[in-house]
């Protein structure tokens, strides 16, 4: 894959870059937010690995400032702090997913390649349909009503999981394994974060309750008609 490492901490920097090199990764590294702004901008990667605390630009505002933009590209966003407010607001400018320093290269390199999967979240050619809710797989475009929703990758990825899905009850495990690419939830709550996002993002057509919690199993993605023993939330 082709990587930006935006990260001014030279020694994890260097660690970094050995690592992914090592696995045969493509990897340009900036050390300042601002350059590292400018070359997302413009050139094409498959991921973005951001440093929250970076001189010239902070890496929410990098993050932020990329989606305003326009650039879809993958982002990993690495930080010291582990708090819920912090991963929130990590989410909440477009990250795609979040590693707390320190971190196992073994953890980041999986992480990477989780991501990377999922640039090819089009290769399907029909269209998934549920109610108001369409999603274009090829043109990777989901619209409510005709109305298109902004989402970042992980976002598409869990919906298309939802919608292909759709009437049957997933599990946070089933979820975790075909979106996250893992079999453990690295963020206590990372699979409860994104369904909030997504609610939101249907909260502005009123279809907030087309994905349901079914107490102590998970959740499932239905029609707006209201269905017994499901608990919208």
């Amino acid at each position: 894959m082709k990587l930006l490492l935006i990260e001014d901490e030279e020694r994890i920097a260097h660690f970094v870059l050995r690592g992914l090199m090592a696995e045969g990764h493509q990897v340009s590294w900036e050390h300042n937010g601002r350059a590292g702004f400018e070359r997302a901008l413009g050139e094409a990667f498959d991921v973005i690995i951001l440093d929250l605390m970076l001189p010239g630009m902070e890496g929410r505002d990098v993050c932020r400032e990329l989606r305003a933009a326009g650039i879809k590209t993958k982002i990993l966003m690495l930080t010291a702090m582990e708090t819920t407010a912090d991963l929130v607001k990590g989410f909440g400018a477009g990250a795609d997913d979040y590693m707390t320093k320190p971190f196992a290269f073994e953890e980041l390199n999986a992480r990477l390649l989780a991501l990377g999967r999922r640039s090819d979240v089009a290769i399907a050619t029909n269209i998934l349909e549920s109610g108001g809710l369409r999603f274009d797989r090829d043109a990777l475009v989901v619209t409510f009503d005709g109305t298109r929703l902004d989402l970042t990758s992980l976002e598409y990825a869990l919906l298309e999981f939802l919608m292909k899905e759709k009437g049957k009850v997933v599990s946070r495990a089933r979820i975790l394994q075909n979106v996250w690419g893992t079999v453990e939830d690295p963020l206590t709550n990372v699979v409860d974060v994104y369904i909030r996002r997504l609610r939101t993002h249907l909260a502005a057509f009123g279809a907030e309750k087309m994905i349901v919690t079914v107490r102590g199993r998970g959740y499932r993605l239905q029609e707006l008609e209201s269905e017994p023993g499901l608990i919208s939330r």
